[in-house]
């Protein structure tokens, strides 16, 4: 019966069959359903809803009855994603910079923001392709 010496092959580096590949993890480019639904759900936001209400606003709205439901989400990755869809809706690329880092600290990555900001670029357009032609006009 025959054995492996293992004491004597520590250090031993050992060869790899040449067709042997290391592929790198790809990075994320795209969202899940629930995240596009953010973004579909986004689309109707107003930007006032990036802000915090102010004591006043609550009180108005305590008195009178007219308070809004709060837009904000209980999940801190998905609510950095709706701010940041939010924005996209109102202002295009035009996003300010600690919105884009607080979006990348929530987990996304930059080519998962060029995808949303890809597809947001596609809505407005159509949105607004389809607003001309109502009025009678086209350019």
């Amino acid at each position: 019966m025959a054995y492996l010496n293992l004491a004597e092959m520590q250090g031993t580096l050992i060869a790899m069959p040449r067709d042997f590949t290391v592929t790198q993890p790809k990075t994320a480019t795209g969202l899940t359903a629930l995240e596009w639904q953010v973004v579909a759900i986004a689309q109707h936001d107003r930007l006032s809803t990036l802000e915090k209400p102010s004591r006043m606003a609550i009180a108005l709205g305590v008195l009178f009855g007219g308070e809004r439901p709060n837009p904000r989400l209980a999940d801190s990755k998905l609510e950095a994603l709706r701010r940041i869809s939010v924005l996209a809706w109102h202002k295009g690329f035009r996003l300010p910079q600690f919105e884009i880092r607080a979006f990348q600290e929530a987990g996304y990555t930059a080519d998962q923001l060029e995808t949303l900001l890809a597809s947001i670029s596609r809505g407005r357009a159509a949105l607004n392709q389809g607003t001309r032609h109502e009025h009678g006009y086209a350019y």
